[in-house]
């Protein structure tokens, strides 16, 4: 096992750290749309909640979900939690840059490193499942996640999910995507083999059912789909 599938936030260096706000919204088509809709699905799920405290872990890079969330409900207050140093600095200057750091405790860790008896009223996951290298460390995460949501407090899980090489047209349609963003094939190739790196996520919609399942969350809504990626919402049942 290679250095970056032992601990996924090594790959998350300071380089890519700094073009993640443009590579990511090519790699992900629909990624404001993804964080809006996230945002909504949210307000939705806990109506009148004007002081209610979310948990967004894995908020490193451009902590969208944060921005989306706070213009949304101008009273709700966020942790924001990554353990990638470099991520989680380029995810501080965008919440400087949009007046949000007052309402956001920010944490260089994971999700065991807050107070064990912190409580939130919901939690966002949003493109962290497919990096972490098995089921156990996907399974554990959620687990950590719903110890620490209020009973029925909902849960958005974005990611990719299917093997990639499982979906060769998918796949194909990926890099044409870099290549829609002008890349020449060398660049696709490139970039391409940067987001396989390390990768492995769920293999199927059922995965995701089924890994939420067992962490302590009801059947999941999806909200949202782009080639690889999906956005669920679920609910803690425990």
């Amino acid at each position: 096992m290679n250095s970056s599938a032992a601990n996924p936030a090594e790959k998350f260096d300071t380089s890519r750290a700094n073009e993640y706000a443009s590579q990511s919204r090519i790699a992900l088509a629909g990624y404001d749309a993804c964080h809006d809709l996230a945002a909504c699905m949210l307000a939705a799920s806990l109506g009148a909640s004007p002081s209610a405290k979310i948990l967004v872990v894995g908020a490193g890079g451009t902590a969208e979900e944060i921005i989306a969330m706070a213009a949304l409900e101008p009273s709700w207050r966020f942790t924001a939690v990554d353990p990638s140093e470099p991520m989680l600095e380029a995810a501080t200057q965008h919440l400087q840059a949009n007046d949000l750091l007052h309402r956001t405790d920010v944490h260089l860790g994971h999700v065991d490193d807050l107070p064990a008896d912190e409580s939130f009223d919901a939690a966002t996951l949003i493109g962290v499942l497919h990096h972490l290298n098995g089921e156990e460390p996907k399974r554990a995460i959620l687990q950590s996640i719903q110890a620490r949501l209020k009973p029925g407090a909902p849960l958005i899980v974005a990611g990719n999910h299917y093997a990639y090489a499982s979906q060769p047209l998918l796949l194909a349609a990926w890099g044409q995507r870099w290549r829609q963003q002008g890349a020449s094939a060398d660049e696709v190739q490139a970039k391409l083999g940067k987001i396989l790196q390390g990768a492995d996520p769920p293999h199927s919609e059922a995965a995701v059912q089924a890994l939420l399942h067992e962490a302590g969350f009801g059947e999941a809504i999806r909200f949202f789909s782009s080639l690889f990626w999906g956005a669920w919402l679920a609910g803690k049942t425990l």
